[in-house]
Formats: structure tokens, C-alpha cells, sequence
């Protein structure tokens, strides 16, 4: 039984494991959604307050009128007891009892409605201070985020694009290897077509003087010209 309840607690902790990878890993998209979530939220609460405002308001011109009546009937009473109509004038004051009694009702809905007003407004106000506040850090968040990322893609692309350079400079030390070979085998080429036509033997003949080019005889038929004149 010992060893069931250490499985079950390892499994569950695995478990606990990969539910907070989960949540490292999305959660710049969780507090997002948490702040849409309040914003939203924030709006029924600014509906909610616009309608207790607004039986606030039609509580208090219950009060007005109530009180108009209560005014009203009060001079109806006081007329009555002039004329020493007493039935009339006590008919007319349980009128104004009644009056009272739902005004005092509807003052007291009216208070409610105030108090509970001024304390949405306290909660409206700070919800969006701080939501507001919310909104900035989620900007540097995401951004601090991309920015992390795009470092990394970097650094991974870096250390790849390394090895890739090195591998592009071998091949082309092997071009330029390769043309320098193919250089060198077309100049000795030249060399030895040279050699075989007998176009070496002619400037070394040249260079010990015993044969004389085209430049040389030249001036020696200039100069014959020159005696003969």
C-alpha cells in the first residue's frame, strides 16, 4: 500500500511538472487573456453602475414627488379642519402617513443605491489604474519575450552559419586551388610548345648574339645606306 501511494504521489507530481511547463511556456498568452478577461469584466461592471446610477436617480424623484404630495395633501388636510370637516381631514392624513412610509422607503433605496454607486466607481477606478498598468508591463513582456526569442534563433542560426562558412571557405580554397592548377598547366604548356618549336633555341641564340633580330638588322641596313650615301 506504501509503495501504491508513492506511485500515485510521483505520478501526480509529474503530472503538477508538466502542467507548470505548460504554463512557463504559454504564459505571456495566459496573462493576456487574463487581462482581456478583466477588461471584459470592467465593462459589465460600467454597465452594472450605470444602472444602479439610474435607479438611483429614479428613486430620488420618487422622493420629490412623494414629498410634493405629502405638501399637496397637507394643505388638503388643513383646509378640511377649517371647515371643520375632521372625518375628511383624518382621511387625508392617513394619505399623507402613507406618503411618508413609502418615501421613507424609497429614501432609503435611494441611500443604498448611492453608497453602493460610490463604492463601484472606488472599484471601477483602481480596476483600471491597474489594468492600464497591466497593459504596459504586457508590452514589455511581450516585447522582453520577442526579444529573447529572437535572440535565441540567432545564436542557434550563428553556430550553424559558422559551420556552414567554414565549410564554403573549403570549397572555395578547392576552386581557387583548382584554377590556380589549371593556370599553371597552361602556362607550362606554352613553355613546352615553345620548347619544340624551336622558339626557346631562338632567344637563346638571340641572347648570345649570334643571332640577330628583326630590330638589329634594321639599323645595319640603315647604316649600309647611310655609307653608300
Amino acid at each position: 500500500m506504501s509503495l501504491i501511494t508513492k506511485i500515485i504521489t510521483a505520478l501526480r507530481g509529474g503530472a503538477r511538472e508538466v502542467g507548470e511547463a505548460i504554463v512557463d511556456q504559454n504564459s505571456v498568452r495566459i496573462f493576456e487573456q487574463e487581462i482581456k478577461d478583466a477588461e471584459t469584466a470592467l465593462e459589465k461592471a460600467k454597465r452594472d453602475l450605470t444602472e444602479v446610477m439610474a435607479k438611483e436617480m429614479q428613486a430620488g424623484r420618487k422622493v420629490e414627488e412623494l414629498k410634493v404630495n405629502v405638501t399637496k395633501h397637507e394643505g388638503y388636510a388643513t383646509e378640511a379642519l377649517e371647515k371643520d370637516n375632521e372625518e375628511l381631514a383624518l382621511e387625508v392624513a392617513q394619505k399623507i402617513a402613507e406618503f411618508q412610509d413609502e418615501m421613507a422607503i424609497q429614501q432609503k433605496a435611494q441611500e443604498s443605491f448611492s453608497a453602493h454607486v460610490e463604492r463601484l466607481k472606488g472599484i471601477i477606478k483602481q480596476t483600471s489604474k491597474s489594468l492600464a498598468d497591466y497593459q504596459r508591463q504586457l508590452t514589455m513582456v511581450k516585447t522582453t519575450d520577442s526579444v529573447q526569442k529572437a535572440t535565441k534563433t540567432i545564436t542557434s542560426n550563428y553556430a550553424t552559419g559558422t559551420s556552414k562558412l567554414l565549410t564554403a571557405k573549403e570549397s572555395l580554397d578547392r576552386i581557387k586551388q583548382k584554377q590556380q592548377d589549371f593556370d599553371d598547366r597552361m602556362a607550362a604548356g606554352e613553355v613546352l610548345e615553345d620548347e619544340f618549336d624551336g622558339g626557346n633555341l631562338e632567344e637563346k641564340l638571340k641572347e648570345a648574339g649570334i643571332v640577330q633580330d628583326d630590330n638589329k638588322a634594321k639599323d645595319i641596313l640603315a647604316k649600309l645606306k647611310e655609307k653608300k650615301d
